[in-house]
């Protein structure tokens, strides 16, 4: 919208861009190859992983991966504050420490009070949005809570691998994972939200028990926590009226499955952006009446979420996770089409040859410290 020539004000409620996040900070190839906004990320905000190795309940694994495709660990906070100084460089202030409060509607536009007016308003403030509260809009009602370790200056084995963890009793209607990051080891789970908070801190300690054998951050102090809500339940409704919208995690606009929301929210919020501009300089309809219509509505994923909830089976991963079928499900949700077997992975050659019934554990590598 900035470089169109508009004028273009977002507020941050936060006094740093980069304090107080909620994500993992993952991003997909997709995200790089088809999002123009992260042309030019700078090398040292990111660590490359080029696969996958995931853990049945019992601790056997696959490793799994797909020709050419990668995912991103970031230094989040840098990342952030990068794309706030692009976004100033195009022409758009950043105001911090001044939260959206609330919008009057009147001719062309909104009263935003002391903030001052804006012909259009754009809700791009989380699962909780204020925005959607004060504009009548939908708002997110499912949700998995999430909840991050972050351990300064630790190694782990493989570190260009994804380390997730299926475990219905820890991180019940999705995953575990352990990443090596930009000069830190990320540690997490999410987990469907029914206890709340403190029941994620309990998980994350006996999270931090199951996998000592293989890493064993139980005596070292994280140098930061993340935690924070992540909506699964699809895009809300409505999620837009007369000259406003809501996109990313304000729209619900994460997969119900894989809870990714980095590369939609890039995506739809820049074409959101192009087609404001076209509205306000007269060209296109208001985008609120026909661009929403482009939001994914996930319904296959919303249908494997509902599925996951009700039927995930620790003894079904532990008896299943070797298998083809099981391989290639895997491969899609990771990866968004078919994976392989990575053919150095004795794990995998055994599980192949015998079956996954024995316990393999010992023979994973540990983390150096």
């Amino acid at each position: 919208m900035a470089r169109a020539g508009l004028r273009v004000v977002v507020l941050e409620k936060k006094a740093d861009v980069g304090e107080k996040l909620h994500t993992t900070g993952i991003i997909v190839k997709d995200a790089i190859d088809e999002i123009a906004l992260l042309e030019g990320l700078p090398i040292e905000l990111v660590h490359r992983i080029s696969g996958v190795r995931l853990y049945a309940p019992n601790l056997r694994h696959v490793d799994l991966s797909a020709p050419g495709y990668y995912f991103l660990a970031t230094d989040t906070p840098g990342v952030m504050r990068w794309l706030a100084a692009k976004t100033e460089r195009a022409g758009a202030r950043v105001v911090c420490r001044t939260p959206f409060v609330h919008a009057r509607r009147m001719y062309g536009g909104f009263d935003l009070g002391e903030v001052g007016t804006t012909s259009y308003l754009v809700g791009a403030d989380g699962p909780n949005s204020r925005v959607a509260h004060a504009l009548g809009l939908g708002h997110n009602r499912q949700f998995l809570f999430g909840i991050e370790h972050e351990y300064a200056s630790a190694k782990i084995a493989d570190p260009h691998r994804m380390h997730c963890f299926i475990d219905r009793g820890i991180a019940p209607g999705y995953i575990a994972w352990v990443v090596s990051g930009v000069g830190v080891v990320q540690v997490g789970l999410a987990r469907r939200v029914r206890d709340g908070q403190s029941t994620a801190r309990a998980a994350m300690a006996a999270f931090l028990d199951k996998i000592a054998p293989l890493f064993d951050f139980r005596d070292m102090r994280p140098a930061s926590i993340r935690a924070g809500r992540i909506p699964c339940g699809g895009v809300v409704s409505p999620e837009a009226a007369e000259r406003s919208l809501l996109v990313g995690d304000a729209a619900g606009m994460v997969s119900p499955l894989t809870a990714g929301g980095i590369h939609t929210a890039l995506k739809h919020g820049t074409a959101a952006g192009r087609a404001i501009a076209e509205y306000l300089w007269g060209r296109k309809p208001d985008p609120s009446a026909w661009f929403v219509g482009s939001y994914p509505r996930f319904r296959v994923k919303r249908l494997l979420r509902f599925a996951f909830d009700r039927f995930q089976s620790d003894t079904l991963f532990n008896l299943l996770l070797g298998t083809r079928p099981m391989r290639a499900a895997a491969s899609i949700v990771y990866f968004h089409r078919r994976g392989v077997f990575d053919p150095t992975d004795r794990n995998v050659r055994g599980m192949q040859e015998e079956g996954i019934s024995r316990d393999s554990a010992s023979r994973l590598p540990r983390v150096d410290n």
